[in-house]
């Protein structure tokens, strides 16, 4: 990738801050980084999770890393840099998001733990919670719900997270949520209770 030129711009200041959102909204902000596997399960329980905060008027929006590579990251391939970049630029709008106040719900494989954490250390301490969707590769594979594995296997998808690529899963996340052994619903409800319990859901 080309170097990008010196900036000159500043970062201009709003009127209103993070204090000004929270007391519209009437709740806090964070990002929820879901992150594990493909077939773990990710985008599944983000949506669980996503219609849980409606419910209860949290405003909140999905960043699903599927979406995210056919808009803002179109330009991207999954050469090691490529996925670095793809994540960097997912954290910079999930921190707009949550600037804005609200929850930034993120469901990318996001497979390096340096790149997690270099999104982790753009959020102030409780923002950022990393959710591990844990689910072995052999169940991954067997699930397979866009037959991505069967194409990986057969040289379709060259690097392919799991098989040909690697995927570092998070040493210590805020949640691991085992997709093999618990239901989507009971899932959610537990992440639920953890924003609770750490007083993200009001002010």
């Amino acid at each position: 990738m080309m170097q990008p030129e010196v900036s000159n711009a500043d970062w201009r200041r709003t009127t209103l801050n993070i204090r000004d959102r929270y007391a519209l909204n009437g709740h806090r902000s964070c990002v929820l980084w879901f992150t594990g596997l493909s077939g773990a399960g990710k985008s599944t329980l983000a949506a669980a999770v996503e219609r849980k905060l409606y419910a209860l008027r949290i405003r909140s929006y999905v960043l699903d890393g599927d979406n995210i590579r056919q808009g803002l990251n179109k330009n991207l391939g999954f050469a090691p840099e490529d996925r670095t970049e793809n994540i960097r630029r997912i954290g910079e709008v999930s921190k707009l998001l949550s600037d804005a106040g609200l929850f930034a719900v993120v469901a990318c494989i996001s497979p390096y733990k340096a790149d997690r954490d270099s999104v982790r250390s753009m959020f102030r301490e409780g923002e950022f919670i990393e959710i591990y969707v844990k689910c072995s590769i052999e169940e991954c594979e067997r699930r397979d719900p866009k037959g991505l594995y069967q194409k990986a296997r057969s040289g379709e998808i060259p690097n392919f997270t799991g098989l040909a690529a690697p995927y570092e899963p998070p040493v210590n996340p805020e949640l691991i949520m085992d997709t093999e052994t618990r239901s989507i619903a009971a899932m959610a409800d537990t992440i639920m209770q953890y924003l609770e319990e750490r007083e993200l859901l009001s002010l």
